[in-house]
């Protein structure tokens, strides 16, 4: 099959799988806890999920929800287990794919390696609406591949000062090297709208001042500074789950419900298949 036939066939598919990846500049912004109430709103919604925890050396996800996985991504690349092995049921009925301590790059995986990866997952591409993807934090190779492979790019950002900061420096480089042009923003731990309205409106300025007009930085929303976050970290329990009435969970659902609006663009970045694709090519 040419690769024109190959578009063709999948642009007649009813259901896309939505690839997003969600990173950050720094660490300590509260990213996979982030992500994790995401995909349990999605999932509370209809959605069917999948979380990946790509932060293949560090990975928390698991910890976070309170899974012990007997299984992970490195038994995939084993050749020991299929990828369906590994996947873990979470909190809503998101789907999980634990990290392993034993991969610390995309890019030390061998070609035999990258094409497991491949096949393993083209073959659950049609079993999931949303692929959720937590990178690592920062801006080596390991970070930014995730990134541009993905169809979506959610970046989040506290209101601290070196946040903001290292944001615009993850934006920039993914802009520079890749020509990514299109960013979404979440602010989290903020006071109110208007502190994050501000992390949103300097991002703009700067973006629009040293990298161009035609970079794309869309706001999502933010997600409020909440003592009850660390009640339901020592729980092990997601906020959106545990209070599912609270402003916290409120504030996710405003978010995922523009996050379902997100375009799948086809022809430039497909679902799973092309993103590994995508990513073995990189």
């Amino acid at each position: 099959m040419d690769q024109a036939e190959g578009l063709r066939n999948i642009s007649n598919r009813k259901n896309f799988t939505k690839v997003i990846a969600i990173t950050s500049g720094k660490g300590g912004v509260g990213k996979t806890n982030l992500i994790s109430n995401i995909a349990f709103m999605l999932a509370k919604s209809g959605k069917r999920v999948l979380l990946m925890d790509a932060d293949l050396g560090l990975g928390n996800v698991d910890i976070l929800l309170g899974l012990a996985p007997k299984y992970n991504i490195s038994h995939v690349l084993k050749g020991e287990k299929d990828l369906s092995d590994i996947i873990v049921n979470g909190p809503g009925g998101i789907s999980i794919i634990p990290a392993s301590s034993g991969i610390q790059k995309v890019t030390d995986l061998n070609e035999e390696e990258k094409l497991v990866l491949m096949e393993q997952f083209n073959s659950i591409d049609d079993e999931f609406d949303y692929f959720l993807i937590d990178t690592g934090a920062g801006i080596s190779k390991n970070v930014t591949y995730f990134c541009v492979a993905s169809q979506n790019i959610i970046v989040v950002a506290t209101p601290e000062p070196t946040s903001i900061t290292d944001a615009y420096a993850l934006m920039k480089v993914l802009y520079k090297n890749y020509q990514e042009k299109k960013f979404n923003l979440i602010v989290n731990m903020a006071n109110n709208q208007n502190d994050a309205l501000q992390v949103y409106n300097t991002l703009t300025l700067v973006i629009d001042k040293y990298l161009g007009m035609e970079i794309s930085l869309s706001y999502l929303g933010f997600i409020p500074v909440d003592n009850k976050f660390p009640q339901a970290v020592r729980k092990q329990k997601l906020i959106s789950e545990i209070f599912p009435s609270g402003d916290t969970a409120k504030s996710f659902l405003k978010i995922v419900k523009k996050i379902e609006k997100f375009e799948v663009d086809m022809t430039s970045k497909g679902n799973i298949q092309f993103f590994w694709n995508k990513l073995i090519n990189l």
